[in-house]
C-alpha cells in the first residue's frame, strides 16, 4: 500500500496520523521486517480500533475500511476537489492527476487484507466489512446526515467497475456537495486564538423549522425574502432581528438551515469577542461554493467597548469587496445595540470629548447599517394565548382550554412575563403531568 501511496499527487496530504497512512506504514514495515512483528501487529490492531470509533461515532454500517476511504475522500480540499466545487473542472492536466490518483485510491478501497490478517491471526478487516452500527445512533439522530452521505457515496464506489467510474462517481459527488466539512456539516462554531481563528463544525446543530414559531409571519416572511435572494445571487442585505427576549429572534435564524441546506446555506455562530478576526473568517468563505451566514445572537455593546468597529468595517466595506456569499444576521434586544446613557444627550464636552453627540452618532450608527431589520416584539395577551393553544395540540397535551389559559396565566406570572419562550417552557411543564391526547 505505502508504494501506492507514494504515488498520489493530488491527495497526498492524509496527515502523519490518518489510519491509511499508518496501516501502509505498518504493512509496510512488516514486509522489510525493520520492526518487530509483535509491535507492528500491535500497532494494526490501534488502527482497527480507530476504524470502530469512526464507524461508532458516526453510527454507520457496511464495510468500514470502505466507509472510511470514502470518508478521506469526502474531506480531502485539494486544488481538483475545490475546482470540482465550484463547478468548473475543465481544467485537463489537474483533471489527469486526479484520474491517476484514483487509480490508486481504487486499489486502497478494494485492499485485500488477507495477507495481513494471517500475521495478525484473527480476521480483522473481513469482521469489519459487515458492521452493523448500534441502533440508538441511528434512531437519535446524531450525526445522521454526515452517515448518510458516506453510506450512500462508499455504496456508490463499491458499485463502479472501474478506476474510471469510480473517478466519475466522486466527481459527480464534489460538483453536487462540495468538499470538506462545509460538504458535510451545515453549522459551525469559531475557535479563536491570540491570532488564529479555526472554524469546527457542529455536529448537533439546534435547527427546528421556522413554521414551529407561532404567529410572526411578516417577520419570518421577511427572513425568509432577504435569505432566498442571498441564496439565489441576487442583492440581499445583513440582518437586524431585534426585540423582547424570548420571542424567536435566534430560533428563526437557526430554523434558516431546515429549510435552505440543500440549496447551499451553512451557518457560522460567532461571538463578540471574536470580531477584531471577521476578516481572517471571511477570508476562508469567500472562494467556497457556499452560502455563509455569520450569526451573532444577543449583540449588544455597553459605552466603554468598541469591538463593534470591527463589525461596522466589515459590514460597510473597505477597499476589498465584499463576498457575494457572506451575510451577517445578529439577534438583539436592543434595536441601537450600543448602550446610551442621558449624559450622551449633550454636546457638552465630556471626558477630553468636545463633540461628544458626534461619537455618539458613529456608536449609534451601527444598526442602521443592517439593510433589514426587523422587530420581534413580545405578544399581547392574547397573542401569548393562541401560542400555549397552538403548542399545547401540537404537543398533544389534553386538557380543558379554560383550565390551560388559567394555568398559563399563572406560570407567566411567576416565570418572566409574556412570551413564546415562557409559553414553552410552560407547556414543557405541563408536558411532565402527562396531559396527553387519548389515540
Amino acid at each position: 500500500m505505502i508504494q501506492h501511496i507514494s504515488k498520489l499527487v493530488l491527495y497526498r496530504d492524509f496527515g502523519e496520523d490518518d489510519v491509511i497512512q499508518k496501516i501502509a506504514n505498518d504493512l509496510n514495515d512488516l514486509q522489510t521486517e525493520s520492526k518487530q512483528n509483535l509491535t507492528l501487529i500491535g500497532d494494526v490492531y490501534a488502527q482497527v480500533n480507530r476504524l470502530l470509533n469512526f464507524a461508532v461515532k458516526y453510527g454507520l454500517s457496511g464495510n468500514v475500511w470502505k466507509l472510511y476511504v470514502t470518508y478521506v475522500l469526502m474531506k480531502n480540499e485539494n486544488p481538483f476537489t475545490m475546482i470540482c466545487e465550484r463547478a468548473s473542472h475543465e481544467n485537463s492536466a489537474i483533471s489527469r492527476f486526479a484520474l491517476e490518483d484514483m487509480k490508486i485510491f481504487w486499489k486502497i478501497f478494494h485492499y485485500n487484507f488477507g495477507a495481513l490478517e494471517s500475521q495478525m491471526e484473527f480476521p480483522a478487516f473481513s469482521v469489519l466489512q459487515e458492521f452493523e452500527a448500534p441502533t440508538k445512533k441511528q434512531e437519535n439522530g446524531y450525526y445522521t446526515r454526515v452517515r448518510l452521505h458516506i453510506e450512500e457515496l462508499s455504496q456508490e464506489l463499491s458499485n463502479a467497475t472501474d478506476e474510471q467510474g469510480f473517478f466519475n462517481i466522486l466527481l459527480s459527488f464534489y460538483e453536487r456537495m462540495g468538499v470538506g466539512e462545509f460538504g458535510l456539516f451545515s453549522a459551525f462554531r469559531i475557535a479563536t486564538g491570540a491570532d488564529t481563528a479555526n472554524i469546527y463544525p457542529v455536529h448537533n446543530a439546534d435547527a427546528g423549522l421556522l413554521s414551529d414559531l407561532v404567529g410572526y409571519e411578516m417577520q419570518k416572511h421577511a427572513l425568509r425574502k432577504n435569505t432566498k435572494a442571498f441564496l439565489e445571487g441576487k442583492p440581499s442585505n445583513h440582518v437586524l432581528l431585534y426585540g423582547d427576549s424570548g420571542t424567536g429572534k435566534s430560533s428563526s435564524v437557526k430554523a434558516l438551515l431546515t429549510e435552505y441546506e440543500a440549496q447551499g446555506l451553512r451557518i457560522l455562530e460567532l461571538h463578540k469577542h471574536q470580531f477584531q478576526h471577521l476578516s481572517a473568517i471571511i477570508s476562508k468563505l469567500k472562494e467556497r461554493n457556499y452560502h455563509f451566514i455569520i450569526f451573532i445572537d444577543d449583540l449588544s455593546f455597553e459605552e466603554n467597548e468598541v469591538e463593534y468597529k470591527y463589525l461596522k468595517a466589515i459590514i460597510e466595506g473597505g477597499v476589498e469587496t465584499k463576498p457575494e456569499n457572506v451575510l451577517i444576521y445578529a439577534t438583539s434586544n436592543r434595536r441601537n445595540l450600543i448602550r446610551e446613557t442621558w449624559k450622551d444627550r449633550t454636546d457638552m464636552e465630556h471626558l477630553g470629548d468636545v463633540h461628544r453627540s458626534d461619537t455618539v452618532e458613529e456608536t449609534l450608527s451601527l444598526s442602521s447599517r443592517f439593510g433589514v431589520r426587523i422587530n420581534y416584539n413580545a405578544p399581547n395577551r392574547e397573542e401569548y394565548q393562541t401560542i400555549v393553544k397552538e403548542l399545547a395540540n401540537r404537543l398533544g397535551i389534553s386538557i380543558e382550554e379554560e383550565e390551560l389559559i388559567r394555568k398559563a396565566t399563572q406560570w407567566e406570572l411567576r416565570h418572566g412575563g409574556l412570551s413564546g419562550r415562557t409559553a414553552q417552557q410552560f407547556l414543557n411543564d405541563l408536558a411532565g403531568e402527562d396531559y396527553r391526547k387519548e389515540e
